[in-house]
């Protein structure tokens, strides 16, 4: 595997999936198949901070991912967010968090990370966080952040 990616977007619709679709279609990530992974961080890729995902294959294949999303209903508002943490020797743990304030999930996240060390007996080096938060009075309103692992692949 080459590089995990931190991709995000915000938009809005009239249904909740649509304004969910539309936050996926800014980050890149609309047409493929998502697979949702358990957060642990493989030692060798790296991770790139980019907003929005490259072409990472044909659509409809998987993409292994770590996922952040909210979606508000009109008039309300929702944060997503993901933290990491890597070690001195390159594994490491996403925390993935959602609500409806910024400050919350990200007070969340950093808990979450800390919680997650301790479980660990790896010399952690860095840590980050990247949130998102969407609201709208009309429509619902989405905000997905998500790290993508590698290139897509056939679901069959």
């Amino acid at each position: 595997m080459s590089t995990i990616r931190v991709v995000w977007g915000t938009a809005t619709g009239p249904t909740a999936l649509a304004a969910y679709d539309a936050a996926l279609a800014e980050a890149g990530v609309h047409n493929y198949n998502l697979i949702s992974l358990s957060s642990v961080i493989p030692a060798e890729p790296t991770i790139e901070v980019v907003e929005t995902a490259p072409d990472l294959g044909p659509p409809g294949e998987a993409l292994e991912v770590v996922q952040s999303s909210a979606t508000a209903a009109p008039g309300e508002h929702g944060a997503a967010g993901i933290g990491w943490a890597r070690s001195e020797e390159g594994p490491g743990i996403f925390y993935e968090v959602d609500g409806t304030s910024e400050d919350t999930v990200r007070m969340e996240i950093r808990e979450g990370l800390a919680a997650g060390r301790d479980l660990r007996d790896w010399e952690f080096v860095e840590e980050n966080v990247y949130v998102e938060s969407a609201s709208d009075e009309d429509e619902y309103a989405s905000a997905v952040v998500l790290a993508t692992y590698g290139e897509s692949h056939p679901v069959v």
